[in-house]
């Protein structure tokens, strides 16, 4: 006997009151009378379903499924919308398995939609070809799902042949086939999409009006976006969080920040996805601080972050190479929860190597719990950028291990890293062998790379040959590094080759009138310094300044060369010249070659003393408490000469130094090793020279030199040059300090060791490193 009409109107009744009001208990009530009734009736049970599913008690919906002893499509199709409401996609799709309740057109789409979520072309496709066999592949709800399918699925042959075989499509399936498109960077088949919805605008809804701008964006088309801009302000879409967003993103990347703001300013409602779209155009257009501005703003208005802004925040961050601000942001980030997140990490990764604090990028790195290309990439370059070329070299070959498959942006890493060992033979086979392989097309960064390797090691007119063999005769950025190369190698006739060309292709390039100008004053030419300035003048071209700039608490300082006007100038030149005497005692000898004025060697002197990065560094010796590290940035590339002045600075000063390139991190134990090799490549070149031949002897002489310095640099230079036995290192400290006179200065000793290559070595020596004759050791080629 079946349930009356009556009883079923009023459990339905009370069952769709009860999910309204999410009365779970008064559900159950209804349910458990169904029960004692029974009677089996598939209306009440289907919507015991619905009930249990707008509860969110999924389980329960299932358990009454699989209990019911027949079943309608109604019931399929309930429990599958209940599982892709929960993002239970696989679940929806397992239910096909027992699909003895009919597959109509609702359970399809359904069915279908579930399948492009977890990206199933299988299961999609087999859909499909149910819904062709039951004649339902034109029904609308089908078409639009099997399209997003296909779309997700990145099948867009099979959707361009649904979209073609259908006689009328609506506005769902176009913006599908757009947005398929330009995931798939076929920006030439959204384009043909875009002008056939152009006739169609007044059937556009809000998602259109974000597939269009998306298009705009791919294509930088500001002037189609302006155009579909002013459709929404007709329409009054602007106002809407989503249009106004994509408006937003579609100005910031056409490089319009400004109008990316007033378009936000006017939103009535500002959600965390239009408040980072506005941070992101700022970013990207290098308004760093009008960035990190707007996320102060963001958190005043209440509105919390996601793990998406605070990495265009942390990027900002990297690009003002602002550390302290960063390390803020990653402490917001631990605090609520973001810390581990993806897009988090390899934005503090960026922001650390950018930093100059390489170690915390590698921590990062490793607390990782998922890891993508991305964060490959930004351990890599990381290395690369800070000269650490071993390491982005071993954290590539993990990547290779981790079966990640290498990018573009990886390739420019690992030839960077190339360029800096020397590696000649393994970079071109990174370019033409494992690029393709991995498919990736060569870009010009790459080449430009590949230039620099060549340059690095001298074959300067192989470089040549490669640049104008491999399409990038016309990028600047090649040449002005050959050209730079041949300023070092002093190879002044392709120089002036190589400089016409640059001047062929960018008649006012600052950089090229630069270098041109440094290679006459090293060949002392200074006519042609003349001549290279005047026709700067007339060309109106200015030299950039070299600025540097320091944060000391909350202020940034900033110096230039020579000075004169800071307050603490008085303070800072007494420490420079206090600096530049304790650094002199342990060997430093001004590089007057890298001052290129035609003035006397002490007029050089001077102008290299007051270089901004030596009056920054002084200043922040001053003003800083001892221990804490010195972080400099600068403008320009910085001159050997500081280079080597930071380093024994460092030295002498026991501090951590981040150079001002930004590519070094020089430390105390660093500095007295580079220190040795300083001194041994200054004092005996010759010598040094007949080293790197023959790798037979290895002499240093020790005139008198600091005891709080060199007796330790020495020690480590024995110790790292020289693999002795570990039970001759106290002999060898012992050695050393017997050598020291009352006045703790070394007795002009000199030492000499004779090293064969496998053999038992003989040492003659002063009479005080008697106790070091006999040592045995496996020859290592000396630190030179």
């Amino acid at each position: 006997m079946g349930v009356s009409v009556d009883q079923r109107r009023v459990a339905v009744a009370v069952l769709r009151a009860a999910a309204a009001a999410g009365e779970l208990s008064l559900g159950k009530a209804v349910h458990a009378r169904v029960i004692r009734a029974a009677r089996f009736d598939v209306v009440q049970y289907n919507n015991l379903i619905a009930f249990y599913v707008k509860c969110g008690r999924l389980g329960l919906a299932r358990q009454v499924f699989d209990a019911m002893p027949s079943r309608n499509p109604v019931s399929g199709n309930l429990l599958m919308s209940g599982y892709a409401s929960s993002g239970r996609h696989r679940d929806a799709l397992a239910l096909l398995r027992v699909a003895d309740f009919g597959l109509n057109e609702y359970v399809l789409s359904s069915a279908v939609a579930a399948a492009a979520h977890v990206r199933s072309y299988d299961m999609g496709r087999q859909c499909h070809g149910h819904a062709i066999k039951a004649g339902l592949a034109e029904h609308p709800y089908i078409c639009n799902a099997v399209l997003h399918m296909y779309c997700q699925c990145a099948y867009m042959d099979e959707a361009v042949k649904v979209f073609e075989n259908v006689s009328s499509f609506d506005v769902c399936a176009l913006n599908s086939m757009i947005n398929g498109f330009l995931n798939r960077g076929q920006i030439d088949g959204s384009a043909r999409i875009v002008r056939s919805m152009v006739r169609k605008v007044e059937q556009w809804d809000y998602v259109s009006y974000v597939a269009v701008l998306g298009h705009c964006v791919s294509t930088k088309g500001v002037v189609l976006g302006s155009q579909v801009h002013c459709q929404a302000l007709k329409r009054r879409l602007e106002l809407n969080v989503y249009v106004g967003s994509a408006l937003v993103d579609m100005y910031g990347k056409c490089d319009y920040p400004h109008d990316a703001n007033r378009v936000f300013e006017v939103l009535p409602e500002k959600n965390t996805i239009s408040w980072t779209a506005v941070m992101t155009a700022y970013t990207q257009n290098e308004l760093f601080e009008d960035a990190l501005q707007l996320f102060l703003d963001m958190e005043m208005e209440g509105v919390r972050p996601n793990e998406f802004t605070y990495a265009v925040a942390l990027n900002s961050c990297a690009g003002l190479a602002s550390l302290k601000i960063g390390n803020a942001l990653g402490a917001c980030t631990l605090k609520t929860g973001h810390w581990g997140l993806l897009p988090v990490g390899n934005a503090l990764m960026n922001m650390y190597s950018k930093s100059g604090s390489v170690e915390d990028a590698r921590r990062v790195f490793l607390s990782m719990p998922y890891r993508d290309v991305v964060s490959w990439n930004s351990i890599i370059t990381g290395y690369a950028h800070h000269g650490r070329a071993k390491e982005a070299m071993e954290a590539f070959h993990d990547m290779l291990f981790a079966e990640e498959v290498p990018s573009y942006i990886t390739f420019i890493g690992v030839l960077s890293a190339c360029a800096q060992l020397g590696l000649v033979d393994e970079g071109f086979y990174y370019l033409n062998t494992m690029m393709k392989e991995v498919g990736v097309k060569p870009g010009k960064e790459h080449y430009t790379c590949m230039v620099g390797l060549l340059c690095r090691v001298g074959r300067l007119d192989e470089a040549e040959r490669f640049i104008e063999s491999n399409c990038i005769g016309t990028d600047v950025v090649a040449w002005r590094s050959l050209l730079n190369s041949c300023q070092v190698y002093r190879n002044y006739g392709l120089g002036h080759r190589v400089a016409e060309q640059i001047f062929q292709l960018k008649p006012k390039d600052v950089g090229t009138y630069v270098l041109l100008s440094n290679m006459y004053a090293k060949a002392n030419r200074w006519d042609g310094v003349v001549k290279v300035r005047k026709l700067m003048r007339e060309l109106g071209i200015r030299k950039e300044p070299g600025v540097s700039w320091i944060q000391v608490g909350s202020e940034v300082h900033v110096f230039t060369s020579e000075d004169k006007k800071h307050p603490y100038m008085e303070q800072i030149t007494e420490k420079l010249q206090e600096l530049i005497d304790r650094i002199k005692v342990i060997g430093y000898a001004p590089n007057i070659a890298v001052a290129l004025h035609d003035v006397e060697d002490e007029q050089k002197e001077e102008h290299l003393m007051y270089h901004s990065e030596k009056i920054a560094l002084a200043f922040g010796l001053i003003h800083t408490p001892k221990g804490e590290t010195i972080r400099i940035m600068k403008n320009v590339r910085i001159c050997d000469d500081c280079h080597v002045a930071i380093k024994l600075m460092s030295l002498a000063t026991s501090r951590k130094i981040v150079d001002p390139d930004g590519n070094k991190v020089i430390n105390e134990g660093k500095a007295k090793y580079r220190y040795c090799k300083h001194i041994a490549k200054q004092r005996l070149p010759n010598l040094t020279s007949e080293l790197m031949k023959r790798g037979k002897h290895f002499i240093l002489i020790c005139n008198p030199l600091n005891i709080l310095t060199f007796p330790f640099a020495f020690y480590d230079l024995l110790e790292q040059s020289f693999p002795f036995y570990n039970m001759l290192k106290r002999q060898i400290k012992d050695a050393i300090f017997r050598t020291l006179n009352a006045n703790g200065m070394f007795n002009n000793a000199h030492i000499r060791f004779t090293l064969t290559r496998g053999k038992k070595v003989t040492s003659g020596m002063s009479p005080s490193f008697q106790p070091l004759l006999d040592l045995k050791a496996r020859f290592a080629a000396p630190y030179c």
